[in-house]
């Protein structure tokens, strides 16, 4: 029963540190109607902390979602987009505190007792904020910041991370598409 309890915990905990977890802010005033084309802000891109390949990734999904969208990348946009990230450790740490509960009659040897279960668990959680600036006014229009655990094991599933990291932001642009 432990080990069914431990496994069912755990995959909850694995399936929650997958997701992504995103804010937004966004200036009221502004009509995000009027923009229809986008380019990177590269001054900006370049201050990103992050290898050379992921900043590529990071903005291929980028450009993927907003083409999606409907948005045209543009030599003369009327936005420029514009990303930084973070990085921290994280430590988890569950302890369980079951008493020796068993199954059926009689006694038990393995369900005697005040059994202790300690799990430490550690990783990288990763936020990855992606700036829409009105080119015109040069002004911060909107900003979506996204949050989730890093699973870097190979490069497929690095890519898949950073893909489903810029299209949770994506999909909350523009205003009102919230989920």
């Amino acid at each position: 029963m432990k080990n069914f309890i431990f496994l069912v915990f755990s995959a909850f905990l694995i399936t929650s540190c997958s997701s992504v977890k995103v804010t937004t802010d966004y200036d009221t005033k502004v009509d995000f109607n009027q923009y229809k084309t986008f380019a990177f802000y590269k001054p900006g891109i370049d201050k990103a902390e992050i290898s050379d390949l992921d900043k590529k990734r990071i903005l291929r999904a980028i450009e993927s979602g907003l083409i999606a969208q409907g948005f045209t990348k543009s030599e003369n946009p009327d936005m420029l987009v514009s990303i930084f990230t973070k990085s921290r450790e994280k430590v988890n740490v569950n302890q369980n505190n079951n008493f020796g509960y068993g199954f059926g009659w009689g006694w038990n040897p393995y369900m005697f007792g005040n059994m202790n279960n300690t799990n430490v668990s550690q990783y990288t959680e990763g936020t990855l904020f992606i700036d829409f600036i009105d080119k015109e006014k040069k002004e911060l229009v909107w900003q979506g910041i996204g949050t989730g655990a890093l699973k870097l094991q190979n490069r497929e599933k690095k890519e898949a991370r950073i893909k489903e990291f810029a299209n949770e932001i994506i999909s909350r642009f523009p205003p009102g598409k919230e989920k």
